[in-house]
């Protein structure tokens, strides 16, 4: 069996990243696909579960496990910890599963460095307006948080050149169809389809 792909997620706050991966997973026709569950120290937003949204922890848990070196990468995003496990992500990747990892520019930087099979996907908004309409809209976060959140967003937006794809969320349907292509594409690739079919390459490949 091939081992699975690590897909990295990253974009700025409100751009739908989130979104767009649960309507991936939604339908459940794709056996091989899987999100990680990240580690967290921030407060649950109305509606999150633990262990199906984050692992919310305390502080002093997660530095804990940093100490351990439990976590994949770990990065603080305004003011909370987040973290992602090494030995969770390892295990799902051994069993020919592709785990889609949403993290901030910044683990994803971490992951590259430690992943050298990741593919790095980068959501951008159509537009900074549109962006704070999006924040405003969701209801999570006061008129300071917001602010914050857009300061940061030109910050954030310039790293999407390290990226190995880039999906403008424009029309949501359309960015979840290249999300899809994007997945299909790597699944396509010739070392995986080596490993996959390898019995087949063989057969083919047979002296008569």
């Amino acid at each position: 069996m091939a081992r699975g792909t690590l897909f990295i997620i990253s974009a700025p706050s409100g751009a739908g990243k989130t979104s767009l991966v649960n309507a991936l997973l939604k339908d459940g026709n794709d056996p091989l696909l899987c999100v990680s569950i990240s580690h967290t120290t921030r407060a649950r937003r109305p509606g999150e579960v633990d262990g199906v949204n984050y692992h919310f922890v305390s502080v002093d848990a997660f530095r804990a496990m940093q100490r351990d070196d439990a976590f994949l990468e770990s990065a603080e995003v305004f003011g909370n910890l987040y973290g992602t496990s090494r030995d969770w992500v390892q295990a799902q990747l051994e069993q020919g599963l592709d785990v889609i990892l949403e993290i901030d520019w910044q683990g994803a930087a971490q992951v590259r460095q430690r992943m050298d099979r990741s593919r790095s996907i980068y959501i951008l908004p159509p537009s900074l307006a549109s962006l704070r309409e999006r924040l405003t809209g969701r209801a999570q976060d006061d008129e300071e948080t917001i602010n914050r959140r857009m300061r940061q967003a030109t910050d954030e937006i310039s790293h999407y050149d390290a990226a190995d794809y880039v999906v403008i969320n424009e029309d949501f349907a359309t960015a979840l169809q290249d999300l899809r292509a994007i997945v299909r594409a790597c699944r396509l690739e010739r070392a995986q389809q080596q490993q996959n079919n390898a019995g087949l390459l063989a057969a083919l490949l047979k002296t008569a």
